[in-house]
């Protein structure tokens, strides 16, 4: 239930910041949901690695560069779905931090955020 409600998270998110942002076009809610389920396979699957590989990148910019790891998963699944598209460097990196924080924003309103194995 936790993954159908952060896959729902970040498809909305993406919608929002399509609408948001000029360079950012997702052609229908279809493609939203396929954007927010690539999205969210790239950053279980790949980021982990790309996060080890600028490990030392991220300590000697204190955290910083994990924000270009961010903008790379979005651009990755930007070149896997097709009418989904990011143009240029500087709207990914603006866009991958938007859809981060309305994505933990949806989460923590969802409450998808609770720890695992906690009963309400």
């Amino acid at each position: 239930m936790g993954f159908l409600l952060r896959l729902a998270a970040n498809t909305l998110a993406i919608l929002i910041v399509g609408w948001m942002l000029e360079g950012i076009v997702v052609r229908d809610a279809v493609t939203g949901i396929l954007a927010g389920l690539v999205l969210g396979l790239v950053n279980a699957v790949v980021k982990p690695i790309l996060v080890i590989l600028t490990l030392p990148l991220t300590v000697l910019t204190l955290g910083l560069f994990y924000f270009i790891v961010n903008a790379i998963c979005l651009a990755i699944a930007a070149w896997l779905v097709p009418g989904f598209e990011v143009d240029g460097m500087l709207t990914t990196f603006f866009g991958a931090l938007l859809i981060s924080l309305f994505a933990w924003i949806i989460n923590g309103l969802l409450g998808s955020t609770s720890p695992r194995g906690a009963r309400r």
